[in-house]
């Protein structure tokens, strides 16, 4: 711990965005910073510290500087005022928010008392009431990449059809699964070689909700070409084996998937819930609809589906502006520049 300065709690068993944000960015900011993650939930592979250490940070590292407390959520805050106020632990607080809504008043109370603020987007940005600085997430272009060999084909899934259009995340209402659904029951008729993949956990509080997608699918006849996988082992395939993919959110936090999918040089269409419109160019990436706008969204699809020479064009596009603009180490030297505004200040 004497060589500890960044401690990036995630105090939430499930995984989440945050956590993959955490087990995304940690690696990369631990080339050139003492950093640690303590929390369930995580892989082994990142540098973690123990509980029993908690009183150690009652004493400053090697360095003299106050250790920083990189919160992600409410609880985290609390923790890190707590260990601050309480048990007067030498330690900066900073807190990083992707909410796109008006923060509740006990929220804004925690970001009061943070010595700095990450907003995640120009739109999370705007509902903050305090300085700031805005540090977009960014994304590892060297897990998502381009298709490589003949297992990112598509042909390698054994799926039918010779392209396909992806949805990946939980499988709910509030991600606009039934939006992505309803547009490829109306298209897919229309396009014969193109199959729609979705992937997700379905949660017991929304079976009900799959369920009446599967028979609406089925009432159509396109069970074999809507296919629910449910959670794969390893999702960075898929993103290079579909030739589009969607991200219909109704609301959002930050979102993360159209990255990656743009990492593995894939148009996206999305709506512009979360931090969505920020990453796409419309007309060059792929396109952006107001979200919860099903007829928008599927016509928004459709050009995709009757023309894969634009298709192709608008991945290729994507690919370029993801390692121009989001690369991991991009989002890590912008996080570093707060952490050093902080330790200057007095």
């Amino acid at each position: 711990m004497s060589t500890v300065e960044v401690i990036a709690p995630n105090l939430k068993q499930r995984l989440s965005g945050v956590t993959s944000t955490i087990i995304q960015l940690v690696p990369v900011q631990a080339r050139t910073l003492g950093i640690v993650t303590v929390g369930p939930g995580l892989p082994d592979s990142l540098p973690k510290m123990r509980w029993w250490q908690l009183p150690s940070l009652r004493t400053r590292p090697k360095s003299g500087r106050d250790r920083i407390w990189h919160a992600r959520r409410n609880t985290e805050m609390v923790a890190g005022l707590v260990l601050r106020d309480i048990f007067r632990a030498p330690l900066k607080l900073v807190f990083t928010s992707a909410a796109q809504r008006d923060h509740r008043p006990f929220t804004k109370w925690l970001i009061r008392q943070m010595d700095a603020v990450i907003a995640t987007g120009e739109k999370s940005a705007s509902f903050l009431k305090v300085p700031h600085s805005v540090v977009m997430h960014g994304v590892d272009l060297d897990v998502f990449h381009p298709p490589a060999g003949d297992d990112d084909a598509f042909m390698a899934s054994g799926l039918p059809g010779k392209y396909a259009v992806g949805c990946f995340g939980r499988v709910r209402h509030q991600k606009g699964t039934d939006l992505f659904v309803d547009a490829m029951i109306a298209l897919l008729p229309q396009h014969p070689e193109w199959t729609a993949v979705i992937t997700g956990r379905v949660t017991a509080e929304h079976k009900a909700f799959a369920d009446e997608l599967k028979a609406r699918i089925a009432k159509a006849g396109l069970s074999d070409r809507i296919r629910f996988l449910g959670e794969v082992d390893d999702i960075k395939p898929w993103y290079r084996r579909v030739s589009l993919y969607v991200a219909p959110s109704r609301n959002e936090g930050f979102g993360l998937t159209p990255l990656e999918a743009m990492a593995s040089q894939t148009a996206v269409v999305a709506s512009d819930a979360g931090a969505y419109a920020e990453m796409i160019v419309q007309g060059e990436t792929g396109a952006l609809v107001p979200a919860g706008d099903g007829n928008a969204l599927r016509e928004a699809i459709r050009p995709y589906l009757a023309d894969a020479a634009l298709t192709e064009t608008h991945g290729i596009n994507a690919l370029a502006e993801v390692r121009a603009r989001f690369p991991l180490e991009r989002e890590a030297e912008g996080v570093r520049r707060v952490y050093d505004h902080v330790w200057a200040m007095r």
